[in-house]
């Protein structure tokens, strides 16, 4: 398995609607780490967005700098999506500094795991020295995935009636 972070494009347009519509389909409303992709009909105002979001200058006064890539393979399918939020603020303190998911046919493959791995590297080129995830407990993949990349437990906290938890990656 290969895959590659890239950055959404206009080229990815048709690729992104297959790729929301695959949640859709499988009954999931929510695709994590998607910068409101799940929520928005038109994928290029969903660019322009995400694009402006990448720099203090231009980023939404609501938002923090935020960086979005599309995993894709070696098809140049996607698999996944996965941010990067460069600050916490109040809001994110209990979301942390990344969300990502994986494609509904694509997941137990070890995506979610390298998707963060290489996010690790993007991260550290952005000069952040240290990463919080949160995970809700059931979610066991996704607890899985950020142990097996250097996770540790930091705190747990109740969102929307579900037991969650912060692990910390030093990076």
């Amino acid at each position: 398995m290969k895959i590659s972070l890239v950055r959404p494009t206009m080229e990815y347009k048709d690729k992104a609607a297959d790729f929301k519509r695959e949640f859709l389909d499988n009954g999931e409303s929510i695709i994590n780490g998607s910068e409101l992709l799940d929520k928005t009909d038109n994928y290029d105002e969903w660019l322009v967005s995400i694009t402006n979001n990448t720099r203090v200058e231009t980023v939404n006064p609501n938002w923090v700098v935020t960086d979005t890539f599309f995993a894709v393979d070696e098809s140049d399918r996607i698999v996944g999506i996965i941010d990067l939020r460069h600050t916490l603020n109040g809001f994110l303190k209990d979301f942390g500094n990344c969300g990502y998911s994986v494609r509904p046919s694509e997941r137990k493959k070890g995506y979610a795991t390298e998707m963060l791995r290489l996010m690790l590297g993007v991260a550290a080129n952005a000069g952040l020295s240290e990463l919080r995830l949160a995970a809700e407990r059931d979610n066991e993949p996704s607890v899985k995935t950020i142990i097996k990349n250097g996770g540790k437990y930091e705190r747990g906290f109740e969102h929307e009636g579900k037991q969650a938890d912060i692990y910390r990656i030093v990076l």
